[in-house]
């Protein structure tokens, strides 16, 4: 499950409705709406987007998290190393490799020490 999936899927289950329910509303299969909610599927339209917020009637901020929430959810990363020294190729390669291993722990420490990367520079 993506962090976008399980945010949709809490929205909702808060507002008392089925995938089936919700996907007739939204004008996509049942199907459709499982798998994003899953993670089996790539990032959804802009336009799919709006569709969901404006479904849960969610003010501006909610539907704002939820559509960062989405850009950072596409279950099928690619890393572009090009042009990069070596180490950054090779450590992309064995973050990719191992991942599905790696505890909660680890990754909330991963997470951490990226987000203080990124305030430094």
């Amino acid at each position: 499950m993506t962090p976008f999936g399980e945010a949709v899927r809490k929205l909702r289950q808060r507002k008392g409705v089925s995938q089936k329910q919700m996907a007739a509303a939204l004008n996509v299969t049942p199907a459709y709406l499982s798998a994003l909610e899953h993670g089996r599927r790539g990032l959804p339209t802009f336009d799919l987007l709006q569709r969901i917020a404006g479904y849960f009637n969610i003010i501006w901020d909610e539907a704002e998290e939820l559509f960062m929430l989405a850009r950072g959810s596409d279950p099928r990363v690619v890393i572009d190393t090009s042009g990069m020294a070596p180490e950054y190729t090779a450590l992309a390669n064995r973050l990719a490799a191992r991942i599905r291993h790696l505890d909660m722990e680890t990754v909330a420490e991963v997470a951490i020490l990226l987000e203080n990367t990124r305030k430094r520079g």
